[in-house]
């Protein structure tokens, strides 16, 4: 049975990497992918890209009430450019998200069934809390539904694992504000251990922000 599979991590954990290394992998052994990313994510504009300087076009944009089922179907019966067997279009061997954690419970539902019923293995990557510690709707639902949870690890500047994504402004920490904030010329983000969120922080977390 093809299955939902999340993998997650704190930011520069190599999420958008091992997106593009998993499409690679596919492809060399002759099998079709389709990518797809969330409208809220802009960077790149219609590319996946990895701080590590890998790029890959996708297949899909997702705006926010996209139906994810309706988008794959249609991006992989007409897609032109992809590879044939006997005169056919390959069926869709896999599909991978990227930033899932952008999606709504609705679409990650729409995940499960195109693994459960359509019969396609979803993997999909993101990152599980925002700058506040919170849940993104989300990363929450994949959580919940996912056949297969996969960590991501990375190092805080501490040495120890990071598990948070801390937000900075002008190059300082700030722990208010909207849950997105693309990478911009004034926002950037730290991935950080529990000992050093809490640090810069003054220990506070989101619940104790109200």
């Amino acid at each position: 049975m093809a299955k939902l599979y999340f993998r997650y991590g704190a930011m520069n954990s190599g999420k958008s990497t091992g997106l593009v290394q998993a499409a690679y992998n596919y492809e060399e052994r002759g099998h079709r992918v389709l990518l797809a990313k969330p409208s809220v994510d802009t960077k790149g504009d219609r590319e996946i890209v990895s701080r590590l300087g890998v790029t890959r076009q996708v297949d899909i944009v997702l705006a926010a009430d996209a139906d994810v089922r309706h988008a794959v179907a249609q991006a992989g019966a007409v897609d032109p450019r992809a590879p044939r067997l006997d005169g056919m279009v390959r069926p869709v061997s896999c599909v991978l998200v990227d930033e899932a954690q952008f999606l709504s419970p609705r679409q990650v539902d729409d995940l499960l069934r195109i693994a459960v019923i359509d019969q396609i293995p979803v993997i999909a990557y993101g990152i599980r809390t925002d700058f506040r510690t919170e849940a993104f709707p989300g990363s929450r639902r994949l959580l919940e539904l996912a056949h297969s949870l996969e960590e991501l690890k990375t190092i805080c500047r501490c040495g120890r694992k990071a598990v948070f994504n801390a937000r900075k402004v002008d190059g300082r920490f700030v722990f208010d504000g909207s849950q997105v904030a693309i990478d911009g010329v004034d926002v950037e983000y730290e991935s950080l251990c529990a000992n050093c969120y809490l640090t810069e922080s003054g220990g506070r977390l989101d619940g104790d922000l109200g």
